[in-house]
């Protein structure tokens, strides 16, 4: 498989799509539900995909897991979700008995493709398992992270480590057909091949101008094929290294190759640009590429002759497989499809749909009967409520960040990059208006409840008024000291409130522009606002984890809503304002009620940030929109009674979720759920209870790779040394020190690693992870190629630990030290940590 993690994320564009929600719980209701959810709209976005040895199946590696499809009819089978993040790499054994699935959890899932049962996990990678191969014979599978390691298939264990001594995400391995060499290619511009037996670099290939994204062997171990983001596709000696051919044809970057199995035909898939190639990109600043169609390409290996381009796709190519006979081939886009070929004519003859990227936003029509859902990489479109076909395409836009309906359900409002507002006609597609005035992104955007007047938030600190009508500037709100991510109107239309970057939140008075108050409070980024129904109600979602209820008429702050363990991004009362929804990074959608501020329900299901959540106009549906893809419809009916007094937050399991609650109310005497036994004060026995259920339930930390988001070895530390001074000495209580002793051991990491930006390439921001083996004061310098420094990230004094979300990670702007965007292009940054410093680059693209 060739299945690449940043290529996953580089010009990520975007799309709308409307469902009608009833359509959807009809007609895509799918396997692999989570436990309350109704429906799921769409299947994720793509990742790889492979066929089995007999041909008889196709297996699609997805953001939500992986899709088992019949070949013959199309039919999907079966949805494999055990994995807690994306599923991103598949491979099946020779005999098409076992998948091998590779995840962003880390871990490398068997699975019996009879019965769909797993049957053994794989840990010991720290990121993401891009790549999957199986050796000839069935008994080893090698896998590409940021190393590439090899397993015994019968046993689960790791027969060694192929270690270069510089951090990379490897983006496929490949075993040789006669078993004996393993291949591996990276961030370095290279390929790398191994010595199977020994584990010893044998050689390395060199010529490609750009990142190696896929190297394919010939059916005879003869040849090696690669394809890399500079354009190219290369053919290599295997026995002396040398390059035999290029092959050129694709105007932009090559994703995946693959040989036909009588390895007389090489099919590439890739994404052809209209005017640079990304190879020039890469070494010089100032180029600049622009999106186009992908593009499957079939080559005479011998001549090297182009024989057929296969047109269809409207989006890069991503992975590309022959079936076991040669005369069918896969290719998956990120269009969404994945499409069958006949290779002898290069007809299209079957499509697979339903696939997209990760979703930015979601919005119910006001009647109820449709749903918007922002999603990346594609247009805006427009679906047929009753049959969920798509009716037409809106234009003029590449990427919008949130939508919204008008009040009537006869327009909608957009906001995107180019720092514009669009409005379309919903009925006939048409674009109204284009509102021109920001000067940076425009992140949100909200109708006045009379349909009037269209309030757009934006990246420059302002919010705006239009006139929807004749699309005239009314005024602009100045006030916040960052980027305004989030705006809402009262329900009477008389207030508008606007959440920041600068970490509050303000209300304004609509008529006349005057700031009323600002509510400060959040310590991060204030990502959504929401008025409650009868407007003496806001709520707050912010990047510190919380919600925050503010009274409208005074600006005093409620209350504080505390569960979740990463980022807030959206916020929504319920139609009667009884009940409040939050998604948040962590991957839930919770529901609080309002009143009392108790905690109701977590819905999980997710693989990724929860990006939006919305209710239905009737309250019983609530919908959310998550970084994994999809849509989860969540039908809202009562939850389950809890397991036991140890289900603190009463999702109906006890897990990991439950230990955060106890941790977040620590020190607390009032009536509260988190206190466990009862003694009327949440305190460390507490914790240590819960603890010892999960050790109870045979849980290992590991088996939660959200506590690296979650906890850091310093506070479970000191809670070790509670427990101890505590002198809990009961079995339950022991089991639960036990379990934070691993958990502290899965915190702690072994040694100071700086890790790769996320995502990369990218525009207009990224995340550079690192962990910590020591404390230390923590700086990260950006540089040029040429050796410029452009920025400084000061991070301060940091504890041992692991920064790898983006909570935690380090984050840039894409701007220098005077604020400024930089231009396109390579750039280096350096860790420096105590005496560690390590240096990796990373790709701005825009």
């Amino acid at each position: 498989m060739k299945n690449r993690l940043v290529l996953i994320f580089s010009t990520m564009l975007c799309a709308l799509t409307i469902f009608s929600a009833n359509t959807f719980a009809q007609t895509y209701t799918q396997p692999g539900l989570p436990e309350g959810a109704k429906a799921r709209l769409g299947k994720g976005f793509i990742t790889g995909l492979v066929y089995s040895p007999d041909g008889t199946r196709l297996a699609i590696a997805s953001s939500i897991g992986i899709w088992i499809y019949d070949t013959a009819t199309g039919e999907a089978l079966d949805l494999l979700t055990d994995h807690t993040s994306w599923a991103v790499s598949v491979s099946f054994s020779p005999d098409g008995t076992t998948l091998a699935s590779g995840g962003g959890d880390g871990t490398i899932r068997l699975w019996d493709v009879a019965t769909g049962k797993q049957l053994r996990t794989l840990e010991g990678h720290t990121s993401w398992v891009v790549s999957l191969s199986f050796s000839p014979d069935g008994t080893a599978l090698a896998s590409g992270s940021s190393d590439v390691r090899l397993w015994d298939v019968a046993t689960g264990k790791q027969l060694r480590t192929l270690e270069i001594p510089i951090y990379h995400i490897y983006y496929n391995v490949a075993f040789s057909p006669d078993g004996s060499m393993v291949t591996s290619t990276d961030f370095d511009d290279v390929i790398h091949l191994w010595d199977v037996e020994t584990g010893q670099e044998i050689r390395i290939f060199e010529g490609h101008r750009g990142w190696i994204t896929s190297a394919s062997f010939s059916p005879d171990s003869m040849t090696l094929a690669s394809g890399s983001a500079d354009g190219t596709i290369r053919l290599w000696d295997i026995e002396t290294g040398k390059q035999l051919q290029i092959l050129e044809g694709h105007t932009g970057e090559v994703y995946s190759v693959a040989f036909s199995p009588d390895g007389s035909t090489l099919a590439s898939g890739g994404d052809d640009t209209e005017y640079v190639n990304l190879g020039q990109l890469l070494h010089e600043d100032n180029a600049l590429a622009s999106g186009g169609d992908g593009t499957v390409r079939l080559w005479d290996v011998a001549t090297g002759k182009q024989l057929q381009t296969l047109e269809g796709h409207t989006n890069r190519v991503q992975s590309v497989s022959f079936s076991p006979d040669g005369d069918t081939l896969a290719s998956g886009s990120d269009d969404g499809t994945v499409r069958l070929w006949d290779v002898a004519t290069g007809r299209q003859f079957q499509t697979l749909e339903g696939y997209a990227l990760p979703i930015n936003g979601v919005s119910f029509s006001p009647d109820g009967n449709t749903l918007a859902s922002v999603e990346l990489d594609a247009a805006v479109r427009l679906w047929n409520v009753e049959t969920g076909k798509q009716v037409r395409t809106f234009e003029g836009h590449r990427h919008v960040y949130n939508v919204s309906f008008s009040p009537d359900g006869t327009m909608l409002a957009g906001g995107d990059p180019n720092a514009t507002v669009c409005l379309w006609d919903v009925a006939t597609g048409e674009q109204l208006q284009t509102l021109e005035g920001h000067t940076w992104h425009v992140y949100s955007v909200s109708f006045s409840p009379d349909g009037t007047i269209l309030a757009s938030g934006s990246g420059d600190g302002t919010a705006r008024l239009w006139d929807v009508e004749t699309g005239n500037h009314i005024r602009t709100l100045i006030g916040h000291a960052g980027s305004i991510l989030s705006v809402s109107f009262s329900s009477d239309g008389t207030t508008l409130a606007s959440g920041s970057g600068d970490g509050t939140a303000r209300l304004w008075d609509v008529e006349t522009g005057d700031q009323l108050r600002t509510l400060g409070g959040h310590t991060s980024d204030v990502q959504s606002v929401s008025f409650s129904p009868d407007g003496t109600t806001l709520a707050s979602g912010g990047a510190d984890d919380t919600v925050r209820l503010w009274d409208v008429e005074t600006g005093n702050h409620i209350r504080t809503l505390i569960g979740h363990i990463a980022a807030v991004q959206s916020v929504s009362f319920s139609p009667d304002g009884t009940t409040l929804a939050s998604g948040g990074a962590d991957g839930t959608v919770r529901l609080w009620d309002v009143k009392t501020g108790n905690h109701i329900r977590t819905f999980t299901g997710h693989t990724s940030d929860v990006a939006s959540v919305a209710f239905g106009p009737d309250g019983d549906t609530l919908a959310s929109g998550s970084g994994d893809g999809t849509v989860l419809l969540w039908e809202l009916t009562p939850p389950k009674p809890p397991q036991g007094t140890e289900d603190v937050n009463g999702d109906g399991v006890v897990n990991i979720q439950d230990l955060v609650f106890v941790a977040a109310n620590l020190g607390k005497t009032a009536q509260n759920a988190a206190d466990v036994n009862g003694d009327g004060i949440v305190n460390i026995q507490d914790l240590v209870q819960v603890a010892g259920a999960l050790g109870n339930a045979a849980a290992a930390p590991s088996l939660y790779p959200q506590v690296l988001e979650m906890f850091t070895a310093a506070e479970v530390e000191l809670w070790l040394m509670a427990a101890s001074s505590a002198n809990l000495s009961d079995a339950e209580s022991q089991r639960g020190i036990h379990f934070l002793e691993a958990l502290l051991a899965v915190l702690t990491p072994k040694e100071t690693t700086l890790l790769a930006n996320y995502p990369n390439p990218f525009n207009p921001e990224t995340w550079i992870p690192y962990q910590l083996a020591a404390p230390a004061e923590v700086t990260i310098s950006i540089y040029t190629v040429d050796g410029q420094l452009i920025r400084t990230l000061d991070l301060g004094y940091h504890a041992i630990g692991i920064y790898a979300s983006r909570h935690r990670a380090a984050h840039w702007d894409g701007r220098n030290a005077q604020g400024e965007s930089v231009a396109s292009g390579v750039y280096f940054y350096t860790l420096i940590a105590n005496d560690f410093t390590d240096t990796r680059k990373m790709l701005i693209r825009k």
